[in-house]
């Protein structure tokens, strides 16, 4: 018998997760727990003959075989002692807490706004019915736990749970009848003295109200009475301590983002959401409770984010005398909207990107700043808090505020930053701040997924850069793979200092070689054991024109993050000994990671490295990633750059889509960008490449049963297959080769064309105009031409090649000499006509003829 449960206190997420789970496990049995919420209650006495359920105390437990759990990881003690040795499935989206259970069989814990979001997408998925009652109950369990969609955790997910629900006749009058039931006299009185009990608590200037009570007997709805309290109130959180008989209930509700009740209730073994989380305790008073809270209530409060959290720093100044024209370039140079302005190092005034517009408009280009710029500039230090800031902004109308210490600039904060720390991140299992950059302990998944001599590495760089105090960093692939689960050695370290400089440090100490490249402030060392450790300074880079080389300039590692491809990319791993293992997110990587989504940074990312449209692609076939839709339309309308690309650095990010993951997927990609329009002067029809690629496919693994071995260079003939069958298009695809092997294999199948043109040639011509190429490369040609006699030559040849061989004529007699080659040749020849031949046979001919009668 399989049993479905939830936890106690049930409320209308838990109630519709076990109706959902029903529709997914129709044998199984929902247990309703030993407490419910008042409002469940209140339901399930009007529908208690629709939706049958047993009850925890009439459970058979030795009939119980398996234990789905539903919008929890644990149980009450009882029910969690009988479940103890019992297969269990997990489908929960409090991601933040751990399952106290030994025997998981199956664990979906995701981070959505209602677990009942999950079971839909699984009873949609498998085009389960459901009645407009059970939608009904679905949509009350989501419009619950989400608040109608408001809280910070709701995810599009959520969102489309509902239009599922209300497609399926969801009745949204019954959904805010139970909802927002009115308060009973019982819980009117309670919210009152709850209300006139109240103590404020203020945190980091976060306003929370503790409020007590003692009863003898239980009132429910709780949660109800203190959502009310924080709406009357208007603060930004209320804790409610309740003492009803022989418990003391704890419930909060928050509506600030720096507010996180879960570590708090995790004292008092509870769990919830980061505004909505509660607890119940035995044997401590309302009172003794609220006295613990009072104590630990800094652990609720995420620090504000200040002006040193959002500042862009260093800041990049200029001087009165700078010339509007000069300003322009550099405005364009670093994307900033506007420069404060220095004189004596000390901050005399600011000047937007829309001054200087008007100035050159007004064919002022030679004039300079001072004469535009306004003077007084409104300006903050570094501990001015987030929401200061945005009224600073708004009231004053400005778009950017100097940061100073000590009369002199040490950053700037603009609107994006702003913008960027307001909307920028969505609240996540893995973080509980809402803006601001992700900090995260990884030291133990390192250890657990590096191997020990990655590990041994990390710690040389890490001595290095302590007795040097600088600042260094695991960043890129390595960590992205890391939380993919994914196998990856390529050590790639960012330091804040000068990378040259920190690898002839390393070689001194270790040993090996340093390869510097002083344009980029890159070098790569490479260790006596032959690893490789790419070293790169923190550095922003501009660019002079779209697709150009970038220009370098020393950094902060933040600035070196935003210059990256995509936010999946710009996970930061300090290894420094006092910060070892520090996971910093400025760019809601994390969260993108997890939704499987690619990202980029800003919005001229593809203008200024086009070649990043192909890498999308190939995360996308790679990882099964999708593009988000800003990310997406940019790339279709930029794709066009990619023209004025160089062939190597396209061949580079095509070599990688195609050897990296399967080609077909890449090529569908590619298709739907329609790329191949760009990347080749007579692309073919995308049936007939894909029609191609299966093929050699099929080929590919029959041959390689035969000992054919298809090397890195193999990638061209996806090339080759998006061509069109003419000499023209063939010959332009050698402009992607990369090194002399793929060169040898675009003029092989050039000469192949220009001999067959894709029609049948008997063995013989076929090995007269083949047989000097490699056996990889005469397949792919063969996949190509679509023409099977060429396929059966190459498998043909296989044997011919070694049916006689030097040695062979030398036993029977005949001379080492040039003719020798010519022989063995002929000897193929009539090996591929028919295999059949032994050696006896081959060799015939040549003792009848002679030494000479070649």
């Amino acid at each position: 018998m399989q049993l479905i449960m939830s936890h106690n206190n049930l409320d209308f997420d838990a109630l519709a997760s076990l109706i959902a789970a029903k529709k997914l496990y129709p044998e199984a049995e929902p247990v309703l727990p030993s407490r419910l919420t008042s409002e469940v209650e209140h339901f399930i006495t009007i529908y208690k003959d629709i939706f049958p359920f047993t009850k925890i105390h009439e459970v058979d437990w030795s009939r119980a075989e398996e234990l789905i759990l539903v919008d929890a990881s644990y149980l009450d003690r009882q029910a969690e002692e009988e479940a103890a040795s019992l297969p269990i499935t997990i489908i929960d989206h409090h991601t933040n807490e751990t399952a106290a259970f030994q025997h998981i069989r199956s664990l979906q814990n995701e981070s959505v706004g209602a677990c009942v979001t999950l079971l839909a997408e699984h009873i949609h998925a498998r085009s389960i019915p459901i009645s407009p009652l059970e939608a009904t109950v679905f949509a009350l369990g989501l419009y619950s736990d989400t608040d109608s969609f408001t809280i910070p955790g709701t995810t599009a997910r959520d969102l489309e749970a509902g239009a599922y629900f209300i497609r399926a006749g969801a009745n949204l009058k019954v959904v805010d009848q139970f909802r927002e039931t009115p308060l009973s006299h019982d819980q009117q009185r309670l919210f009152q003295e709850l209300l006139e009990n109240g103590e404020q608590h203020t945190i980091d200037g976060i306003d929370i109200m503790i409020s007590a009570s003692d009863q003898d007997y239980y009132t429910g709805h709780l949660a109800h009475i203190c959502k009310k309290l924080l709406q009357v109130t208007g603060l930004d959180g209320v804790v409610v301590v309740c003492g009803m008989g022989n418990k003391t209930f704890i419930t909060t509700r928050g509506q600030s983002e720096q507010v996180d009740f879960r570590a708090l209730v995790d004292h008092f073994g509870g769990g919830g959401h980061a505004q909505a989380a509660s607890a119940s305790i035995k044997g401590v008073s309302a009172a003794e409770a609220a006295e613990k809270i009072k104590s630990k209530l800094p652990d609720a409060v995420v620090p504000a984010l200040t002006a040193a959290d959002l500042m862009s720093s260093p800041v990049r100044v200029i001087a009165p005398e700078t010339t509007v024209e000069t300003a322009v370039k550099m405005i364009y140079r670093y994307g900033h909207s506007g420069f404060p302005i220095v004189e004596d190092d000390r901050l005399t005034g600011i000047i937007s990107r829309r001054d200087l517009d008007k100035a050159l408009h007004h064919k002022l280009g030679h004039a300079p700043v001072k004469g535009f710029m306004q003077r007084n500039p409104v300006w903050i230090d570094k501990t001015v808090r987030l929401d200061q800031i945005r009224t600073t902004m708004m009231e004053k109308q400005i778009g950017r505020l100097p940061v100073l210490e000590d009369g002199r600039p040490v950053g700037i904060v603009s609107r994006s930053d702003i913008i960027q720390a307001m909307h920028g991140r969505q609240p996540s299992a893995s973080s509980i701040r809402s803006s601001g950059p992700v900090k995260r302990q990884v030291a133990k998944t390192m250890e657990k997924q590096f191997p020990p001599e990655l590990l041994t590495l990390i710690t040389s760089i890490q001595q290095v850069a302590d007795e040097q105090n600088i600042p260094v960093f695991i960043i890129g692939g390595i960590v992205r793979d890391l939380f993919l689960n994914i196998a990856n050695e390529d050590l790639d370290i960012v330091l804040e200092g000068d990378a040259p400089s920190f690898g002839e440090s390393l070689t001194e100490a270790y040993g090996g070689r340093l390869k510097v490249h002083q344009a980029f402030r890159t070098a790569t060392w490479t260790t006596d054991s032959g690893s490789k450790v790419d070293l790169t300074s923190a550095r922003t880079e501009y660019y002079d024109f779209p697709a150009a080389l970038p220009r370098v300039e020393l950094s902060t590692i933040r600035e070196d993050l935003y210059r990256r491809d995509f936010t999946i990319n710009t996970l930061a791993v300090q290894i420094n000994h006092a910060r070892y293992g520090e996971l910093t997110d400025y760019f809601n990587g994390l969260d993108d990671l997890s939704n499987r989504k690619l990202r980029i940074l800003y919005n001229l990312s593809f203008v200024e490295d086009p070649t990043r449209i192909l890498r999308a692609v190939r995360f996308e076939t790679r990882f099964s990633f999708q593009m988000e839709a800003q990310t997406k339309y940019l790339a279709e309308e930029n794709k066009q750059l990619l023209s004025s690309v160089s062939r190597f650095r396209l061949s580079e990010e095509l070599y990688r889509l195609f050897t990296q993951s399967d080609p077909l997927k890449g090529l569908e990609r590619l298709f739907s960008f329609q790329l191949q329009d760009i990347l080749l002067a007579s692309p073919d029809e995308p049936a007939d490449v894909r029609r191609r690629q299966r093929r050699m496919n099929r080929y590919r693994y029959i041959f390689e049963s035969r000992g054919v071995v298809f090397p890195e260079a193999a990638w061209v003939a996806v090339m080759l297959f998006m061509s069109a069958p003419d000499s023209a298009a063939i010959a332009g695809i050698r402009s992607y080769a990369m090194n002399r092997q793929e060169e040898k294999a675009c003029d092989a199948w050039l000469t192949l064309w220009t001999h067959t043109e894709g029609n049948h040639l008997p063995f013989r011509d076929a090995h007269a105009a083949a047989s000097h190429i490699p056996d990889w490369a005469a397949v792919a040609f063969a996949a190509f031409s679509e023409e099977a006699s060429l396929a059966r030559y190459v498998w043909r040849r296989l044997d011919a090649r070694h049916a006689l061989k030097g040695k062979d004529l030398i036993e029977a007699g005949f001379r080492p000499g040039p003719v020798f080659s010519d022989m063995l040749f002929e000897a193929e020849m009539r090996k591929l006509e028919n295999p059949s031949l032994t050696k006896d046979e081959l060799l015939a001919p040549f003792i009848k003829a002679g030494h000479t009668g070649i």
